[in-house]
């Protein structure tokens, strides 16, 4: 039997730690000039609280999906750990299906975010995987490809193809791996994309194969960045900026802006994936392109606000009634 979904997410999944620290504390202190944060080797810290949940870009933008109203499913690779029975557990939470969640011996992906101040800093181990993703007996509309580590390219490959025979969409939000490798390495995924999702640091990455030594967030500048990565292909180009807002270069040319959703950021971890979860959320139901902007802004906003890339992230009834306030 076929298992029909809207969209079928591809990439990562880990479980991740967040610590919050106490904004002061006699044992460690932050400087303000370099952004560092310091404390002696060897001590013992008592944090404000801490925190377990599911991360990882491709099953956050499953949840995020999923809690929007669309049938979605990831597929990604785990361990046979602790850590991969609390993974699945909270796939099942989220009502989505673990039928492409590929479980290996070894370690599970796991991360240490340390939370301060509003921001966060993440210690991350990612385990080196085959990714031998399989796609019997499943159907889709969309595929939302994101960052992999380890064997990317024959599972970047695969999931190319499958969407063909599907005639499936494709958004795409390659990652570090990805940006070492070249754009050249990229350009049959960037022609195949309907949409792009990339903050400008990474836009950076893939055209100057670096970030721009001078931090600029005019909007000229944005816009020329959307259209140098749209010639890579891309039919829609994404381009988040943090609180400066977030930017869309559209199939017809027009560039559009808008700016941060208000909100109180507590930590920041999933803000780009629950960006991603409501712009392509509100794609999928077709609305214009400002709404879903807006939709992914005002997911990110609400998710921020809470620590973990997914307590935040809001469901259909609630991102329209967010929006339906601001206005």
């Amino acid at each position: 039997m076929v298992r029909n979904y809207d969209v079928i997410t591809v990439g990562g999944v880990t479980m991740d730690a967040f610590m919050k620290l106490h904004d002061t504390h006699d044992k460690y202190h932050f400087d303000e000039k370099t952004g560092e944060l310091c404390f002696r080797h060897g001590e013992k810290i008592n944090v404000e609280r801490y925190d377990f949940c599911m991360g990882g870009d491709a099953a956050n933008v499953a949840v995020g999906l999923s809690r929007l109203g669309l049938k979605a499913t990831l597929c990604a690779e785990t361990g046979d750990d602790e850590f991969s029975i609390k993974i699945r557990n909270a796939l099942a939470r989220e009502n989505i299906e673990r039928l492409l969640v590929i479980q290996k011996p070894g370690r599970s992906n796991f991360s240490v975010i340390i939370n301060y101040k509003g921001d966060r800093t993440i210690f991350s181990e990612h385990v080196d995987r085959e990714n031998d993703f399989q796609f019997a007996d499943v159907a889709t509309k969309y595929i939302y490809l994101t960052s992999l580590s380890g064997s990317w390219e024959k599972a970047y490959k695969k999931t190319l193809d499958f969407a063909k025979s599907q005639n499936a969409k494709i958004a795409f939000n390659p990652g570090g791996s990805q940006f070492s490798a070249g754009k050249e390495k990229l350009q049959e995924f960037f022609e195949n994309t309907d949409i792009l999702f990339l903050n400008k640091e990474e836009a950076e990455k893939i055209i100057f194969n670096h970030i721009a030594e001078k931090d600029n967030d005019k909007d000229e500048y944005v816009h020329k960045l959307a259209v140098e990565l749209q010639k890579f292909g891309s039919k829609i180009v994404v381009i988040t900026n943090g609180q400066d807002g977030s930017y869309t270069l559209d199939e017809d040319g027009k560039f559009h802006f808008l700016e941060m959703f208000p909100g109180k950021p507590i930590e920041r971890t999933g803000a780009g994936d629950a960006f991603a979860a409501g712009f392509l959320a509100a794609s999928f139901y077709d609305l214009p392109i400002k709404d879903r902007m807006l939709w992914g802004s005002a997911n990110a906003a609400s998710a921020v606000g809470q620590i973990g890339a997914e307590p935040g992230l809001l469901t259909k009834d609630q991102i329209e009634e967010k929006i339906k306030s601001r206005i």
